[in-house]
């Protein structure tokens, strides 16, 4: 028996391909149709060897399709898969880049159901017939698809994951927001008229608190990091930060602003009442199944108050420092400097830099049933079972630099300082890491040597920083070029110079943009990646911080004895296609090479 309509060079074992367990997605819903192994060793895509080996592992994983296997072993890719799998069934491939669903057809599938299907309805012809995107097209599961529906279908082909994406970025929780904000303004005239505003938030089933819920679902699900609810003279402008960058997600009418930040003040146990001073609350709520910590602010605008959430959400993966992006020389470094019994580790950067995931990704790191793991934190963003974790809470007295002295009655070996905002924190935190403690902690700064600078504008003494300091990270995060969209091109030249100033290498490699694509909403960027510079305090080092050596020439030191800078970092990361110039000025701070 031959594997595939050409004569194969390699004998495949008649036992193994004869098998009588057929996999469903090897089979054909035409008279004649190849097997999906057949056709991709006919498409050169596979040799005939691992379509072997991957049938012998399909045999001793029962009720997994061959298609999995083959992922699995990074045999295929799951482009070339849904290729091969369109051309086995005669249905066509749909890219979910350029083609989105038309208004109205997603309604014809729920989201739980669309998700749990793999499949989203694109259109309805004039005929009624529905055309269907999705992952898997046996005959078996399109029967599925169409009983869901409804209708007749038209299927399309795209891979799995680019069919969840779509699905995410279709059903958006907004949807309808506007019955909502109308309704809310029914209601409004009527209580003016009865003058009992009070009830304006009372109910659960109130319009407003169902704008806030569906405001912050949108948020968690476009990955927003922060939502903004501005008011300006004439609306109520909504933004999301997703990838640390600021888009409009909608405009709510004026009317119903004062209504909303009351909303999420009674959510977070704030002062509805106070309307003048600047206010901060928490809220812990479940969005979608998911456990979601959310940090509120407000303050007084000239249009009336301005609250930002910033959204932490618990089901976030726990990141090892290799998932960073630290190159492979800078992570084992910093992994040998994490292993030291005692000293402090200090994270560098502005706020939304990334620093308490570095910081998570160090503990995890370092954490061993030997261990005393003690942290204090404002807030606890992730949770650690075998760690011991302090919540700052002023109004109960626990401060950062108060609840740094009960650890250190508690026996710790490591202790993690989630920031250092003042110089008492940081005396307490300099002298724990003196006395055989290893301490993690965080600071604004804008790169590694400012760090140590901010801790002697502290009125922290030098010999005390030059003693107990062993090494500063500076970070920040730039975003990713969509892979979806992603093309090579040829910077212009003043993106050219820029690189210039960091070496002649990084003027030459694989230059990227994204193009933009339903993916990443038309950006050309989706996710972010680490951007770091790790200045390991040598005894050079520590003899310029003795002497309050300048900034700059502490960093001429540092570059001296191999530290690379955030922006040469940065500019390797362009010349590898992974992000641009024009993101590289946006997010990190850039003084002179």
């Amino acid at each position: 028996m031959k594997l595939g309509r050409h004569r194969m060079a390699e004998p495949v074992p008649e036992p193994v391909l004869a098998t009588p367990r057929h996999d469903p997605a090897d089979e054909s819903v035409r008279a004649g149709g190849l097997r999906l192994g057949e056709l991709l060793v006919d498409a050169g895509r596979l040799s005939a060897s691992q379509v072997v080996a991957a049938l012998r592992a399909q045999a001793e994983q029962p009720g997994h399709r061959l298609g999995e296997i083959l992922l699995g072993q990074g045999a295929v890719s799951e482009h070339a898969l849904t290729a091969t799998l369109a051309a086995q069934q005669h249905v066509p491939l749909v890219d979910l880049r350029l083609v989105g669903p038309e208004p109205g057809a997603t309604a014809l599938l729920t989201e739980p159901r669309a998700r749990a299907l793999v499949a989203l309805p694109l259109s309805v012809a004039e005929d009624g017939t529905v055309r269907v995107v999705l992952a898997d097209p046996t005959a078996e599961h399109v029967a599925e698809v169409r009983a869901a529906v409804g209708k007749p279908i038209d299927v399309q082909v795209a891979p799995a994951s680019e069919v969840e994406l779509a699905i995410g970025s279709s059903y958006r929780a907004l949807t309808g927001i506007e019955s909502q904000v109308k309704e809310f303004q029914i209601q409004d005239e009527v209580r003016r008229e009865a003058a009992k505003m009070e009830t304006a938030v009372a109910s659960d089933a109130a319009p407003v608190v169902q704008v806030v819920q569906r405001v912050i679902t949108q948020g968690l699900r476009d990955r927003a990091s922060d939502i903004h609810i501005e008011p300006q003279e004439d609306k109520i402008r909504v933004r999301f930060r997703v990838d640390g960058a600021l888009h409009d997600a909608l405009d709510l009418p004026v009317s119903i602003g004062p209504a909303v930040v009351s909303r999420i003040k009674i959510m977070g146990g704030m002062n509805i009442v106070e309307r003048r001073r600047p206010q901060d609350g928490q809220i812990a709520m479940s969005v979608e199944g998911r456990d979601v910590d959310i940090r509120v602010a407000t303050t007084a605008t000239i249009w009336g108050e301005k609250v930002v959430m910033r959204l932490l959400d618990k089901s976030r993966p726990l990141y090892k420092l290799h998932d960073l992006g630290m190159p492979t020389d800078i992570a084992a470094r910093y992994s040998q400097l994490l292993h030291s019994p005692y000293g402090m580790v200090i994270c560098a950067g502005p706020t939304g830099a990334g620093k308490t995931t570095t910081l998570y990704g160090s503990l995890g790191e370092i954490n061993s049933p030997d261990r005393n793991v003690m942290t204090i934190e404002d807030p606890v963003e992730y949770t650690f079972e075998s760690i011991n974790q302090i919540q700052i809470n002023e109004a109960a007295g626990v401060t950062f630099a108060g609840g740094l002295r009960s650890i250190l009655r508690q026996d710790p070996d490591v202790i993690l300082v989630g920031e250092i905002r003042d110089v008492e924190t940081a005396r307490i935190a300099v002298q724990s890491a003196l006395t055989g403690h290893f301490v993690l902690s965080s600071v604004h700064a804008t790169d590694a040597v400012s760090a140590l600078h901010r801790l002697l504008d502290m009125g922290i003494e030098t010999f005390l920083i030059a003693s107990s300091v062993t090494a500063v990270v500076a970070q920040r995060l730039v975003r990713r070029v969509c892979p979806h969209c992603k093309e090579s091109f040829t910077p212009p030249p003043e993106q050219v110079e820029f690189l210039r100033q960091f070496g002649d290498s990084a003027t030459r490699g694989d230059f990227a943009h994204g193009t933009g694509c339903n993916f990443c909403s038309q950006t050309g960027f989706l996710d972010r990646i680490g951007v770091y510079e790790l200045m390991p305090v040598t005894e050079g080092i520590r003899e310029m911080v003795l002497e309050r050596a300048s900034h700059e020439d502490l960093r001429k030191l540092a570059r001296s004895e191999g530290m690379r800078t955030l922006q040469e970092e940065a500019a390797s990361l362009v010349q590898a296609g992974i992000t641009t110039v024009p993101e590289v000025l946006r997010s990190i701070y850039v003084v002179g090479g």
